[in-house]
């Protein structure tokens, strides 16, 4: 059957509007045609094949109204029994995510082929929906229908982004006993399953197992090592990519440099900057960003500025890297004029700025810029403070001295309080020896955290400041009849590829007599700046000589004067702690740094501090 159409040339392309549509095909046979003028003679099928095009495209724009038009014409037309229309259509709702409307042409279908199932659990996928994915394809393999390997992995994404492990070890038996174990696409998404659900052995099994690997398959091996903090697994895994000359991708340069700002890696970071000019990457955001955090967590803050001016084009997630990184190193100065020009190149402040932003005044105690910043965010950007921009204004308070306020916020604000704040509290209140809110601030943390062992040794801590030494003997009884776990202190330095461990008091590094040794002439050396220890900030109830001995043998002490025997005389030592820095300590950084001449830079738990010249970039706020 065919049907005529008189279109004029204002009609001479199709546009995506559901109006113009409408006109062209409720068009009648007009007077006689004039020269201008010219006739389209349009068959059932050319007609479809145009509503197709016109669905993919509105899919492709996530433009739902004029959607809805095309599906009236097919309606219209008689055009829904075509599987392939329906199929678009099915796309098109997900793609809006309107999963009701896919649902129901879905429904509505008389014959469906294996792409329906399939673009139907992709729908659910998409969507968030992962138990409706796995019911789907339940039903499907219950109806007796063809399945094909993107169904199943299409399920398998939904287990993930569901966290099914049950689920998804059930799937991985189903694709062994369908002889799917093998494809690469059911491959991949098993392996990243299992990673997700924190099994990342079966993960390297499966990946171990794939005859054939695409460079989607290692970087989801990669980002598996990384989301379970197997940060040198997935370095290792990128430099056998490397040597098997796998073609690298944006996704897995991304995840490699996460890996090393995890690590604080700076060399693997410079070489992976390498291959990122090299492939031309420089350009992208993502991996600017990435760089950017790399370097920040390094410690080389020049270095991070570096990578963001040079960036070409410059979006919110490497804006806020930027200032994070700046108040990471207690830049505040510089974080706020950064905040100030991100604005003013269009770019409006998000939740994620905020955080940093006020981090920077928590970390240099500016309470009235941060009291600001904190108005401003609900005042001039519309923007509802959550639970962390609450948690960074307790610490600005709390570090400020005012803990009474800091306690009152946490009491009245619209959360539940989380161990952060309670022990931002705590740690303030041994700064300013208030054992009345230091014990209200224990009492929740013991029940939001009561494996951990650090929140009994800081109320103990902050007894013995007070010298109320029946309360240390008995908060110290009470961790011993806890299961709570204290960490131990450790630093690590990074001395060309290999990172080196100490703990207090080591003894099993194998140039240890050396270290011990150049420590002793050192302190030597030190006692001429005056620097004989803080024993004030040993909370042991034992004599002076053996506090000093204890003091003597801090970890980062170790790590330092390790760098001294292996860095060039030139070259900056940097040291990682897993726990706050102690005072001893950062006095003994600061003469160090004097006596020895060096630039020391110390990343603790909580932030860096940068010493030269006998000063530090804290501030003696920390």
């Amino acid at each position: 059957m065919k049907q005529l159409y008189r279109r004029n040339k204002s009609y001479a392309s199709f546009r995506l509007h559901h109006k113009r549509i409408s006109t062209i095909c409720a068009a009648e046979i007009g007077p006689q045609i004039q020269q201008e003028d010219h006739v389209w003679v349009c068959t059932r099928k050319n007609f479809m094949q145009i509503q197709q095009t016109l669905i993919q495209k509105c899919a492709k724009q996530r433009a739902i109204m004029q959607g809805k038009s095309c599906h009236a014409q097919v309606i219209q037309f008689g055009l829904q029994t075509d599987a392939s229309t329906s199929n678009m259509l099915i796309n098109l709702y997900s793609k809006c995510g309107v999963v009701g409307y896919s649902r129901k042409v879905f429904d509505e279908m008389r014959v469906r082929s294996v792409v329906s199932w399939n673009t139907m659990i992709g729908t659910y996928t998409q969507n968030g929906n992962g138990e409706g994915a796995l019911r789907f394809f339940a039903r499907m393999l219950r109806e007796g229908s063809e399945f094909s390997e993107f169904a199943l992995s299409s399920v398998l994404c939904a287990c993930a982004s569901n966290v099914l492990a049950f689920e998804s070890r059930q799937l991985h038996a189903f694709a062994l006993k369908s002889a799917m174990e093998l494809n690469a696409f059911v491959a991949t998404a098993l392996l990243d399953v299992y990673a997700k659900c924190r099994c990342v052995e079966d993960a390297f099994k499966v990946f171990a197992s794939m005859p054939e690997r695409s460079d989607v398959t290692w970087s989801s091996m990669m980002a598996g090592f990384v989301q379970n903090h197997l940060y040198e697994e997935a370095l290792r895994l990128f430099q056998v990519a490397q040597r098997t000359d796998v073609e690298m991708n944006m996704f897995t340069i991304s995840t490699v440099l996460s890996a090393c700002a995890s690590m604080a890696a700076s060399i693997e970071g410079e070489q992976v900057q390498a291959i990122v000019c090299k492939a031309g990457f420089a350009a992208n955001e993502h991996i600017a960003s990435s760089l950017v955090d790399v370097y920040a967590k390094c410690g080389s803050i020049k270095q991070s500025y570096t990578v963001f001016s040079d960036a070409e084009k410059k979006n919110v997630i490497l804006w806020n890297t930027m200032i994070s990184g700046f108040a990471r190193h207690a830049r505040p100065l510089e974080a706020m004029i950064l905040f100030e020009k991100m604005q003013q190149a269009c770019f409006c402040p998000n939740e994620v700025t905020y955080v940093s932003i006020l981090s920077a005044c928590a970390h240099m105690g500016l309470a009235g810029k941060g009291r600001k910043y904190f108005s401003m965010m609900k005042e001039e950007h519309n923007l509802c403070p959550n639970v962390v921009h609450y948690s960074c204004m307790v610490d600005i308070l709390g570090k400020t001295g005012q803990i009474n306020e800091a306690k009152d916020l946490i009491e009245n604000m619209p959360f539940e309080a989380t161990s952060s704040m309670w022990g931002s509290l705590l740690a303030s209140c041994r700064i300013f020896r208030n054992v009345e809110v230091a014990e209200i601030a224990a009492r929740n943390l013991f029940v939001i955290e009561p494996n951990n062992a650090g929140n009994h040794v800081l109320l103990s801590n902050i007894y013995a400041a007070n010298g109320r030494w029946e309360d240390v003997a008995n908060s110290r009884k009470l961790l011993k009849s806890s299961e709570a776990k204290k960490e131990r202190g450790k630093s690590w330095i990074q001395i060309k590829e290999n990172v080196h461990s100490f703990m207090v008091g080591e003894r099993t590094h194998p140039r240890i007599v050396e270290i011990y040794t150049r420590l002793d002439t050192l302190l030597e050396e030190m006692e001429e700046y005056g620097f004989r220890g803080h024993i004030e900030h040993d909370l042991h109830d034992v004599e002076d000589d053996y506090k000093r001995e204890l003091l003597k043998h801090h970890s980062e002490k170790l790590a330092f004067t390790f760098g001294l025997l292996c860095l060039p005389s030139n070259a900056p030592i940097r040291i990682m702690k897993n726990l706050r820095i102690c005072g001893d300590c950062h006095e003994f950084m600061k003469v160090a740094s004097t006596v020895t001449r060096r630039e020391i830079i110390v990343r603790d738990n909580n932030r860096f501090h940068h010493f030269k010249e006998g000063c530090c970039s804290c501030g003696e706020f920390w």
